[in-house]
């Protein structure tokens, strides 16, 4: 299911916020080594310190969390063995996954016989993921571990994701163009709001899900990945409270978002998992009560934009910010 299922332990505050933290550092290529045969390997320092030396460009990559997932595609590298890839593709449509891969078990928990099988030249996996299972998955082939979040400098670590990944794989020169279309985007829809005096207003975005009759609310603040996109978006976020340390991510139900005003309240949800929870707060008087529900300022973004992504899922969400809010 989604990120708030996968890591929920990371997070004391709450069930519902996610920790990591490390290096958001542009890759740096290692020299290779003297001798016709070390010329082809490829060598890579990754967010934990450790260099990675491959014999060649990986064929063959594993995946263990979709954010990686998603840098691969955006590659044009499509991986052999991928976590969760029904969730994948309920959540991040941005980047789609088609055929050939095979689903290697759950985020944080793959089958080490099924990633055994698959003879991988290298495994991708982050920060989430407990060192015990990193530690199994170095007998099978070689790890490339990345940091998952780095709370105030999501972009930057978007960027070192991609170059890891890009370096692993030979695509470097893709991801130069991934990154420069990814800031295009953002350039440009800080222009189409600001033309259409849509950068006035506050916004908040969060995600939510449903207990019982019970809505949770996750806000998303200023330290998350799509609230760094709203700041570049020339946005100013409505959240005061403080997010954990890697995900930037806080946690409220419906009585606390009586503390915004009229803002325009952005959320995804997934028709394919779970669906919506806050449609089931039509009939809630508080939620009713709301500004910002009064004026119709409530948007529901599209399915398939997955909220830790990368580029392709970032850029997405920039498409669907202009279009809510200039419509």
């Amino acid at each position: 299911m989604r990120r708030l299922l996968l890591a929920t332990a990371a997070v004391a505050t709450a069930a519902m916020t996610l920790a990591a933290c490390g290096s958001s550092e542009p890759a740096k290529d290692e020299p290779a080594s003297k001798g016709s045969a070390a010329t082809s390997k490829v060598s890579v320092t990754d967010d934990k310190g450790q260099k990675v030396t491959l014999d060649g460009p990986a064929k063959r990559i594993v995946t263990t969390e979709w954010n990686v997932t998603e840098a691969a595609l955006s590659l044009g590298v499509t991986p052999v063995g991928v976590a969760d890839i029904k969730g994948y593709r309920a959540w991040d449509k941005a980047a789609p996954l088609g055929d050939g891969a095979k689903d290697i078990g759950m985020r944080g928990e793959p089958s080490m016989d099924t990633v055994a099988a698959l003879n991988p030249d290298v495994i991708v996996a982050t920060s989430d993921l407990k060192a015990a299972a990193v530690k199994q998955l170095r007998k099978i082939a070689p790890v490339l571990e990345v940091d998952s979040a780095v709370g105030g400098a999501q972009l930057k670590t978007v960027d070192r994701t991609l170059d890891l990944v890009a370096k692993a794989t030979g695509t470097t020169d893709k991801a130069t163009t991934v990154k420069k279309d990814f800031r295009d985007k953002i350039a440009e829809g800080r222009k189409a709001l600001a033309d259409a005096g849509a950068d006035k207003r506050e916004v908040a975005f969060a995600d939510g899900w449903a207990t019982g009759n019970q809505v949770s609310v996750r806000p998303f603040t200023e330290q998350s990945f799509l609230g760094e996109i709203n700041t570049e978006l020339g946005l100013t976020n409505a959240w005061t409270q403080k997010g954990d340390k890697a995900y930037g991510l806080a946690s409220t139900d419906v009585e606390g978002l009586t503390k915004l005003g009229d803002v325009n309240f952005l959320y995804i949800a997934s028709d394919a998992d779970g669906g919506d929870p806050f449609a089931k707060l039509a009939k809630n008087s508080v939620w009713k009560s709301l500004p910002f529900v009064k004026k119709d300022h409530v948007h529901r973004l599209d399915d398939g934009v997955w909220q830790f992504g990368g580029p392709a899922s970032g850029s997405a969400y920039v498409d669907n910010v202009v279009k809510a809010l200039t419509k």
